[in-house]
């Protein structure tokens, strides 16, 4: 039980250390992730509160859909799911308020097409 609280300890610690190192001007966030029927990657270029673009390139497999939605389970915030515009092929845009508040944040790309519907995750650091 102690190591735990002490992995947590840490974990807490270099995440407060993560943000601070970063400050107010943190650079974008590129992050790929891999499933069974697609693979993306996402890019946040402002990894901010608010109203934020992302880009979801799917590197893998043939996507006729993105929507992406976030949650933040440490605080029970949520948001609804946005549907990303196709601008050419396999890259999809959507703009909206994903990140009420900074902190780590999971975002969901719903990703849909012939191989059939897949949801995939990742973590993002969001900073104000």
């Amino acid at each position: 039980m102690k190591r735990v609280a002490a992995l947590a300890v840490l974990v807490v610690a270099a995440v407060a250390l993560f943000v601070v190192g970063r400050g107010v001007s943190a650079g974008p966030i590129t992050v790929t992730t891999t499933g069974t029927r697609y693979a993306a990657t996402v890019v946040l270029d402002r990894p901010t509160t608010g109203r934020v673009p992302v880009e979801v390139t799917v590197t893998s497999g043939d996507a006729d859909s993105v929507a992406l939605s976030a949650v933040m389970p440490e605080m029970g915030h949520a948001t609804p799911e946005l549907t990303a515009r196709e601008p050419e092929p396999g890259r999809f845009l959507a703009e909206g308020e994903l990140f009420a508040m900074s902190g780590v944040w999971e975002l969901s790309i719903r990703l849909n097409g012939p191989a059939g519907e897949e949801q995939l995750a990742v973590k993002a650091l969001i900073t104000e």
